[in-house]
Order: C-alpha cells, then structure tokens, then sequence
C-alpha cells in the first residue's frame, strides 16, 4: 500500500468536508485495510463488517487527525487494530486467519496443500500476542516498511525490528520449526 502522491492535499481537502476527497481515501485504502482484517477474523462477511466501521471511524477522526510524519496508512492499521480487538474483546473469540482468502490455485492437489499449509500457519499465529500477528501480518502477508508497522502499533521502527524477530521465532516454535526453516517464514532461501 503505496501512500497516495497528493495524499496530504485530499486528507485536507477531506478534513474540509470534501466527499470526493474522502471517497478517495476510502478508495485507496479500503482494499488493504479489508485484507488485514480478512487475516484476523473469522469470516469475509464479519471483515466486511469491520472494514466499514474502520472507515466509519476514519471519517468521526478526519477532523482531529494531525500528520504526525507517520503514513496516513499506519492510522488506518491502528484503528482496524483497535476494531479487531473490540470484536474479540466482546465476543471472546479465538483470533485466526480467515478461510476466505481468494487462491489462484487451480491445481487441486496442490490447493489441498496450500490449504493444510494455510490451516496450520493460522492455528500457529492464532497462539501469538495481537502485536506479533499483526506485525507478522502486516510485514510479510501485505508486506509493509516498518515505518508503517511501527506507527500502526506505536512503537519505534527499531522496537518493530527487535519485535520482528521474536515474533518470527515464536511462530516457528509454533509451528515446529527447526532454525533452517525459519529463514522460509521470512521469504529467503538463507539466513538474514
């Protein structure tokens, strides 16, 4: 998620109470905004719900919103953050990746794989703290800069890093992995 190039001028222009500016605000994050939710909750009709009361909490704090140098984004994050936790707070519900995620998968056997692999990367994070699913979630499935990450939970990009890490090493103990393998949750063939 690319900040917008005239991205200062719309929140503006949207703080003025310019529809079209927030429309596109809304446009240009809704997407990611809806994908992050989608990896928490349980199903794509309750990130739906979630999504619209994100952006239903972003127009209540348009006007008060200050850039503090941190990604338009990174507010965006936060407030889905806080909308996740409300949602399981009430609901005292398990955490966990949702089932929903479209696949362009068309070999079956190869699906059923993604599918196991998917289940059991679900059941593994669904163990972690929210901060380390998030930043797993933000970092390596929407794959954001620390900077983002960093101001979606509030903390400094070398907090995240350090965060990064344990995160990291926590999953693959979930997930029964030995020190070769946790180079693969990172994306690389080799250490870091």
């Amino acid at each position: 998620m690319e900040p917008l190039a005239n991205e200062g001028q719309l929140i503006a222009q949207a703080q003025a109470g310019d529809k079209a500016a927030l429309s596109a605000l809304y446009e240009a994050y809704v997407q990611a905004i809806h994908t992050y939710i989608g990896y928490r909750v349980e199903s794509d009709n309750l990130a739906e719900d979630l999504t619209a009361e994100v952006f239903l909490r972003m127009v209540q704090g348009l006007p008060h919103y200050r850039d503090s140098g941190a990604p338009f984004g990174a507010w965006l994050y936060r407030i889905a953050a806080t909308q996740i936790a409300d949602h399981y707070r009430h609901n005292k519900r398990i955490v966990e990746l949702s089932d929903n995620q479209p696949s362009d998968d068309t070999d079956p056997f190869g699906k059923a794989a993604k599918n196991e692999e998917r289940k059991r990367l679900r059941e593994a994070l669904a163990k972690l703290p929210p901060d380390y699913q998030t930043l797993l979630i933000l970092r390596f499935m929407q794959e954001q800069p620390h900077q983002v990450v960093a101001a979606a939970l509030n903390k400094s990009e070398a907090a995240i890093r350090v965060m990064q890490h344990r995160a990291l090493n926590a999953l693959a103990q979930h997930l029964g992995a030995d020190s070769k393998a946790r180079s693969y949750l990172r994306g690389k063939d080799s250490h870091e």
